[in-house]
């Protein structure tokens, strides 16, 4: 049995679509949808489990770190045992269908799927990440006691570090994990309240708040420090992956992902043809 968790705040045919490809005896499909989305619960696919606690996510913020935990503890409480948890935003599309999909995450079941890598000058440089206040999406107040607080930094030559002496780790925010090593990260994530309210003034902390507890419990040592998706990013300082379209076929095709994204309904919908006839020619 494995689980499936999917983000959303979009598109609910697209959405609805993607639970549909995940419909397996085997699959359980669990979604979030952002309370601040215009998305309706009603239209939500009946194969599909809502999360209760909706949390309103903003990019870059704590937001998406508390939505996570939120829909994480729920599923730990309801799901009867499973091997891993796939984590999926609303635009990722199966590159594998079920059948395969279920082989893959077998052949990887001692596995933790997990991009990751220490946040230093020696690894993934994005310190200022962390080390300076931000305040992403806060009001004028917020933005302003931000600019203080960095300037009083800077004038003692000083910057944060990460509390209770965790080492930090980062990386992209989707990953595949198994039910045990979850049950351990949300047991460091309350063992480590500081944790989460320092993350309140970092900069895109889904990026390594998970990375952070995984590398610090006892399944660091199975870590495998690759997610298995394809995203397209157009270079070091963009916000968002490239919204991927027909160009993008061949390369996916020639990948060893198990999903890809972004897509969008309509300027991928060329691409999302072709995915669905690959798909279908695959099995058996």
């Amino acid at each position: 049995m494995h689980v499936f968790l999917i983000h959303a705040h979009k598109d609910i045919d697209q959405l609805n679509e993607l639970i549909g490809l995940l419909c397996d005896p085997d699959f359980l499909v669990y979604v979030h949808l952002d309370r601040d989305s215009a998305l309706d619960p009603a239209l939500l696919h009946p194969a599909a489990r809502p999360v209760r606690a909706r949390v309103a996510v903003r990019w870059g913020t704590l937001s998406q770190v508390r939505a996570s935990l939120a829909s994480l503890r729920q599923i730990l409480q309801e799901a009867p045992e499973f091997d891993k948890l796939v984590f999926l935003s609303g635009q990722d599309v199966p590159l594998l269908p079920n059948a395969r999909l279920k082989r893959e995450l077998a052949r990887l079941q001692g596995s933790e799927l997990i991009e990751v890598a220490p946040i230093a000058p020696h690894g993934w440089r994005v310190m200022r990440r962390y080390q300076y206040f931000h305040c992403e999406g806060g009001g004028p107040l917020a933005q302003l006691a931000c600019r203080l607080a960095n300037g009083v930094l800077r004038l003692l030559g000083r910057t944060r570090r990460f509390p209770d002496g965790l080492a930090p780790y980062g990386g992209s925010a989707w990953w595949t994990l198994s039910r045990d090593c979850l049950r351990e990260l949300l047991r460091l994530a309350d063992a480590h309240p500081r944790l989460l309210r320092f993350c309140r003034t970092v900069r895109c902390p889904d990026e390594l708040f998970f990375q952070t507890l995984v590398m610090h419990s006892t399944f660091a040592a199975r870590v495998v420090p690759d997610n298995f998706r394809y995203v397209d990013w157009p270079d070091q300082h963009a916000r968002n992956p490239k919204i991927l379209d027909e160009s993008d076929f061949a390369r996916l095709r020639a990948s060893r992902a198990h999903f890809c994204r972004k897509l969008d309904v309509h300027a991928s919908a060329g691409l999302a043809r072709r995915l669905r006839a690959w798909r279908d020619s695959q099995l058996g």
